[in-house]
């Protein structure tokens, strides 16, 4: 019998059994990085920008020389020259004058504004009509309104998007260093099951989970290892399992963890290590398990694919994030059901949905697939939770949906 664990206690646990791994870091170049955990603090070195720029087409000029103007009465400007993209103006705009500026331009001296070309008027003379006021400072980025010397900017261990590349490349922080992925070792059991290139016959399933979760620890950003499938027997497992803890950070194991008398994953974690937990009070991904061996942690997770999906996504992202030393950040949404949900169970049940816009609000569309089946769940969004003992959420109601993949 299982003694089930609540959700929220299965990420204490994960907290408070394992602790970040000291990782090697590597220097690879930006375009590489992408996905990669920091292994340093990042400082600005310079400023960025590093000189004051207009954000506009226009007119760079002294704000005082436009106060009181407007179509009727426009302020009269000499335009004394223009300005090249990636050069340092030559003269200063003196009392009266202008110089025409593109966006992105350094700002000459004596200028302190740039007004938009929308607002003005070449006579063709030399003579510029500005026909709109503007105050000091107006369309300009001045040096370093971005990123200033000294500025931290990123602490080790963050996890780089594009944006954080694209900050790394204006100041031109490049090699970065990185520590090296997780190794993450995915197996599967069961007498049942095929390579996915093979034809199933009587009796037999693809293996759906090997393909899964080390898609799932991929998108983590992890190394995936995978050990292929091995048959429900005790002894070819913990071979198996041996290989890959010595090997990898995390294993990630599917099927055999349930209470049946062929399910042997309980088993052979037991006798190669410790099981932490055995049983999660949610639904689908009851026979859930985390165990230690070789001082690794092994997850045991559901045969069935959208229960091992759906627990992946609840507990091994946390379990990766906490070896690299991050914090994983989600970013839930807020939808309405577009049907009820029944739920008795006396378990927090996790309803996978689709989402769409309809009329200004965002539906979450209940996608009705029992946890051995996966293709409906493809066309998952993301999920969320009827609370244990709530019996259920109306039509209407508002859910907060994790998005599937949702991390920073």
């Amino acid at each position: 019998m299982l003694h089930v664990i609540s959700p929220d206690r299965v990420l204490e646990v994960i907290q408070g059994a394992f602790q970040p791994l000291d990782r090697p870091c590597q220097s690879i170049d930006l375009p590489a990085a992408l996905g990669r955990v920091l292994g340093e603090d990042i400082t600005a070195a310079e400023w960025v920008p590093d000189f004051d720029r207009a954000t506009v087409d226009g007119y760079a000029l002294r704000a005082a020389d436009t106060f009181g103007c407007s179509d009727a009465l426009p302020a009269l400007l000499t335009c004394t020259g223009k300005i090249e993209m990636g050069r340092s103006p030559a003269d200063p705009v003196a009392p009266g004058c202008c110089m025409a500026i593109p966006t992105g331009g350094m700002l000459p001296q004596g200028a302190d504004a740039v007004q938009m070309v929308e607002y003005t008027e070449d006579y063709g003379d030399g003579t510029v009509g500005i026909l709109k006021g503007i105050a000091p400072g107006g369309n300009l980025i001045f040096r370093g309104d971005d990123v200033r010397p000294g500025q931290l900017l990123f602490h080790r261990g963050r996890r780089l998007s594009p944006r954080d590349i694209g900050a790394l490349a204006a100041l031109g922080h490049t090699p970065v260093s990185v520590r090296s992925p997780l190794q993450v070792g995915v197996i599967s059991t069961g007498d049942e099951l095929l390579p996915p290139q093979r034809v199933p016959g009587p009796g037999q399933v693809r293996d759906v989970n090997g393909a899964l979760l080390g898609a799932v620890a991929a998108q983590a950003g992890g190394t995936v290892l995978h050990y292929g499938i091995v048959p429900d027997r005790e002894e070819e497992l913990a071979a198996v399992l041996e290989t890959a803890a010595a090997a990898c950070d995390l294993v990630l194991l599917s099927g055999g963890t349930s209470v049946g008398e062929r399910d042997a994953a309980v088993q052979v974690i037991a006798r190669l290590g410790e099981i932490l937990f055995h049983g999660v009070a949610m639904k689908p991904g009851k026979p859930t398990l985390l165990g230690r061996v070789a001082d690794k942690p092994v997850f045991g997770l559901p045969g069935h694919p959208a229960a091992a999906l759906i627990t992946a996504d609840l507990f091994v992202r946390p379990m990766m994030a906490r070896l690299e030393g991050r914090r994983l950040v989600r970013y839930p949404v807020s939808a309405r059901l577009a049907q009820g949900v029944e739920a008795n169970h006396g378990r927090a049940q996790y309803t996978a949905v689709s989402l769409r816009q309809e009329d200004g609000v965002l539906l979450a569309n209940p996608l009705w697939s029992k946890s051995g089946l996966i293709a409906a769940l493809a066309g998952a969004d993301g999920y969320f939770c009827v609370p244990q003992n709530c019996e259920g959420m109306h039509e209407g109601q508002e859910v907060l949906v994790t998005l599937l993949s949702g991390e920073a």
